[in-house]
């Protein structure tokens, strides 16, 4: 059996035993119906042959209830729904309605067993995550297995293939398929190598690895998002706060409503007790508000559970309801529209030199550099296929660019950098008016420009650009379908920040910004009254992912202190996610409405009809449970939801 049957299992077993409750209470409605029926046609089976049936389902499904209202009675606590379930089971019997009686038990229990079901069917992400923390490590020292929070950072820890990873890391020997699927969401396993990074809860399904522990299992990706996850379950959303504060003021004024709905008729008006009782006791089961204080918890964990699935973390039902209401998105564009790796977008070769020979002698100096653009320029070369050349006596000039002789060309040393550092370095080249013009046009395009040259001449020119994500045109035109204003905040400079933007159609800028100004950007929109969010990933957009109504973190490439700001955290970097939240948020928001007004509506017909005396407690049961019912499957489709 592989972790996720096993996980599969767990999860049916935690969920089994309501399930089992609701099919013994369903065994138990489908022989009370029958007799019902029966005793509505004025067919009676005889006391003594359904009494002890009736005492016995009573006493299974009932003294739970029975016992809690009891407690409740003494404590003087008239709001508890146990209280008003009591008072209608005891009303029954008196009035010697013995199938009302059982109907009121075993609808009642079937309403709370589903709501106990949908509750646990809610929390299957959150357990899936819990059962998928490994609890011992293998550490090379000695080969020994020990308890994960006894191992130390900066420790060996060895995983085999199939093993679970216990704390995050990076690889130090060996290379295999990891399955991160419960971490970030996707569906293939990442090949993974010597520098890469590996998080708790991951699953080694290829070969020998060696990793080095970079934090400790209290501080593990996946002991975060558990963290987070119980601390999101706890935050409540506005409208399940007054749909509480509600029940505490509506449920106690309901049964003194129905105690006057029973005393003034029969005291003042010579009303029938019995017809009248019967009429009480009905507003009662209808009053419970059962459905109604369900209706938003179990659509907010069914939606937590439904993004926790695909590697989003939201911090709480409040942040739905916020997502549902934002207007506008801010993106950073370093590592959030664009890949944050520069990449080589055009070789221009100059005096009769060809783009191969251009690369070939630039990766060679390259080769010695740890900057990012001159990797940038060595993987392109190796991509090619091209013959780097090699070089000795290499120097670097920081922030100008790098020297060397070459073994390959004829005038051997050469210069790979800036143009002023070409210039400094060879008195004899000739920087050109054509030149100018094609690096002035490429720098207006937001790229990095540097030049190659020897001694003598200029031989060519590389321009290289951060690469813009594949998804996030895509992301951009969604969001605006969806009515969101899509805006960039970056401390990049202008041309940069001018070309990514016109790239994937995005009108407002604002560039060269520090992490205070971009705080001070969404504040002004906030006192426009513009619900905002931003989506960011390092420690310089943590104070506006904490300023803005919804703050999206992009968690796996984020920073910590970036994710612990935020409300939101893109465990798979993912930015098909931002819309697929908008689109989650609105239909949570719109199945909480629903299922609110749908309840309300119902119970106030209903009471309408009890107060007028034109119910009967089997149709006001059936109502309330069937409402109840309703309500937890709208709030349970949640689970399935895609986005468009």
């Amino acid at each position: 059996m592989d972790d996720c049957d096993s996980c599969k299992n767990i999860d049916q077993n935690k969920i089994k035993p309501a399930h089992s409750k609701i099919w013994w209470l369903v065994f138990a409605l489908l022989l009370i119906v029958p007799l019902e029926i029966l005793s509505f046609f004025s067919v009676d089976l005889g006391l003594w042959l359904k009494l002890p049936f009736f005492i016995a389902i009573i006493f299974i499904f009932g003294r739970k209830i029975m016992v809690s209202g009891f407690k409740n009675l003494l404590k003087f606590n008239f709001s508890d729904i146990n209280l008003l379930m009591s008072i209608a089971i005891i009303g029954a019997i008196v009035l010697q309605k013995f199938e009302e009686a059982s109907i009121i038990v075993v609808l009642f229990g079937l309403g709370e067993a589903l709501e106990e079901y949908g509750i646990k069917r809610s929390h299957l992400a959150l357990e899936k995550l819990i059962n998928n923390s490994p609890k011992t490590a293998e550490l090379k020292s000695g080969n020994i297995k020990v308890a994960i929070e006894k191992v130390k950072v900066g420790e060996i820890i060895i995983i085999r293939p199939g093993d679970k990873i216990g704390l995050d890391g990076e690889v130090v020997y060996g290379d295999s398929l990891v399955d991160q699927s419960m971490i970030t969401g996707e569906p293939l396993p990442k090949s993974k190598m010597i520098g890469d990074k590996v998080y708790a809860g991951s699953i080694n399904n290829g070969g020998y690895l060696e990793v080095k522990v970079l934090k400790e299992a209290k501080n593990s990706t996946l002991n975060k998002i558990v963290q987070l996850t119980s601390e999101a379950a706890k935050k409540k959303a506005d409208s399940q706060k007054f749909i509480e504060k509600f029940a505490r003021y509506y449920t106690p004024a309901v049964t003194f409503i129905a105690l006057a709905l029973f005393i003034i008729p029969v005291l003042f008006f010579n009303g029938s007790a019995q017809f009248w009782l019967i009429q009480s006791l009905t507003l009662l089961l209808i009053s419970c508000p059962c459905a109604l204080v369900i209706s938003t918890p179990i659509s907010v964990f069914s939606a937590l559970g439904n993004a926790s699935q695909k590697g989003v973390l939201i911090k709480g039902g409040k942040v739905i309801e916020n997502l549902s209401q934002i207007k506008e998105i801010g993106f950073d564009k370093t590592k959030t529209l664009t890949v944050g790796k520069p990449e080589v977008t055009n070789i221009i070769p100059f005096n009769g030199f060809t783009k191969e020979e251009v690369l070939s002698c630039s990766a060679g100096l390259g080769e010695f550099s740890e900057h990012p653009l001159s990797q940038s320029v060595v993987e392109m070369a190796k991509e090619e296929g091209i013959d780097i050349h090699k070089f000795n006596n290499f120097e670097s000039i920081q922030g100008q660019g790098v020297l060397g002789d070459c073994t390959v060309c004829t005038d051997t040393r050469h210069c790979l950098g800036k143009i002023g550092m070409l210039e400094n370095q060879f008195n004899g080249v000739n920087f050109n008016k054509l030149m100018e013009n094609e690096k002035n046009e490429l720098e207006g395009e937001g790229k990095t420009v540097i030049f190659l040259g020897d001694s003598k001449q200029i031989k060519g020119m590389i321009a290289l650009s951060d690469k813009i994500k594949s998804d996030s045109k895509l992301v951009i035109d969604k969001l605006q379908k969806l009515n969101i204003g899509c805006y960039m905040v970056t401390g990049d400079n202008d041309g940069a920040a001018q070309y990514v933007a016109k790239a994937l159609n995005i009108s407002e800028i604002y560039s060269e910004k520090l992490p205070e100004d971009k705080a001070d950007i969404i504040v002004d929109k906030s006192k426009q009254n513009i619900k905002v969010a931003m989506v960011g990933d390092g420690i310089n957009d943590a104070p506006s992912l904490a300023s803005a109504n919804v703050g999206i973190a992009m968690g796996s490439l984020g920073s910590d202190v970036a994710i612990e700001s935020a409300d939101v955290a893109l465990m798979n970097d993912d930015l098909k996610m931002i819309p697929y939240l908008i689109e989650l948020s609105r239909k949570t928001v719109a199945k909480i409405k629903f299922n609110t007004y749908f309840a309300l509506s119902t119970k106030f017909v209903f009471l309408a009809l009890a107060v007028a005396g034109l119910s009967n407690l089997s149709l006001a049961i059936f109502a309330d449970v069937g409402v109840t019912l309703l309500v937890v499957l709208n709030g349970l489709s949640l689970y399935r939801f895609k986005a468009s």
